[in-house]
């Protein structure tokens, strides 16, 4: 029988045990003696098991008519999708570890408490783990956290050990960009912009054609100081909407150090001006923003401005152009 069926003698005889097979009968030397129905009954347990039933289980579906299988397959489905998770995660560790290259026992057991501390509930502890992470937990494992982490602190410690790590992060980044959650899209860019490399200048620029308008913002930010001009125009539309309007004037002045930028910079922000689409305190915004912008263009677009109809545009245009002639 164990031949025929491919099941052992000895868990034939456990099955006899629990009452899940009960051979025909037995022959005069003693020897059990199975049936046809007895091998189809065997076939079907083995079936079952291989479905992850427990033996109880695959004796209920067999002898009680009134067995469901419908919530019971729900059950497997569910209690196999969470072994999967499980499983999953642990191999995912296991490859983190090992692309550490840990030399002894004492590196394996340094990089599992630093994963364990990335993940616990305590933001404190993950922000630990965050700021002492930086050499010894690999950067996907940092990305991951960087992309989930709702805490300010914790986000930030993150961004500063990812800033470290060069641009190994990148790909994962850049994944998050792209994510269909807001939030995920958000902790990408600001990850991105702590990074100091001519890669991750790469991906900002990319990063302002975004449909996210605040994906689009925090590149332009970032990429006012690394002197990339494209950022220019999200940066007076910033200024326009009052969306971080003080961080965008100030990295539109970081940009404006080099004159052919400057030159840009006041026509498109007189340009703005002048299409009178905007309300007064977006004008007012927009003629602060040239105080700080050298060069002639800016200069006479703020005395046109010192006569402007809205009482309020000019006396910040006529307060700046005073304060640049007293500079000067």
């Amino acid at each position: 029988m164990a031949r025929r069926s491919g099941v052992s003698a000895r868990m034939l005889r456990h099955y006899e045990s629990l009452g899940l097979v009960r051979p025909t009968g037995r022959t005069s030397a003693g020897y059990r003696e199975y049936s046809g129905e007895d091998i189809r009954r065997i076939f079907h347990i083995e079936s079952l098991r291989s479905l992850g039933l427990s033996l109880r289980d695959v004796g209920r579906a067999l002898d009680d008519p009134a067995f469901a299988p419908s919530d019971l397959v729900g059950d497997l489905i569910r209690q196999t999708r969470e072994r999967i998770a499980n499983e999953t995660e642990l191999l995912t560790r296991l490859r983190r570890i090992g692309a550490a290259e840990p030399v002894g026992w004492e590196d394996v057991l340094q990089i599992v408490a630093l994963l364990q501390g990335l993940g616990s509930e305590s933001a404190g502890k993950r922000q630990r783990a965050a700021l002492s992470s930086a050499a010894d937990v690999p950067v996907d494992a940092l990305a991951e956290a960087a992309l989930s982490e709702a805490d300010p602190n914790v986000a930030g410690a993150l961004r500063w050990a990812l800033a470290q790590s060069g641009d190994g992060a990148l790909p994962l980044l850049a994944d998050g960009l792209d994510s269909p959650v807001p939030e995920v899209r958000r902790r990408a860019v600001q990850s991105i912009a702590e990074i100091p490399t001519g890669e991750a200048t790469t991906l900002l620029r990319n990063a302002l054609a975004s449909s996210d308008a605040v994906v689009r913002g925090h590149a332009a930010l970032a990429l006012g100081p690394r002197g990339v001009r494209d950022a220019i125009p999200t940066l007076i539309g910033m200024i326009v909407e009052g969306t971080n309007d003080t961080d965008a004037a100030d990295a539109l002045s970081a940009l404006a150090g080099d004159p052919a930028s400057a030159d840009r910079i006041a026509t498109g922000l007189v340009d703005r001006l002048a299409r009178g689409t905007s309300g007064p305190p977006a004008r007012r915004r927009l003629a602060q923003a040239l105080a700080d912008i050298p060069g002639s263009t800016a200069l006479r677009a703020l005395a046109d401005l010192s006569h402007d109809e809205d009482r309020g545009v000019a006396l910040t245009a006529a307060y700046v152009l005073e304060r640049r002639t007293a500079i000067n």
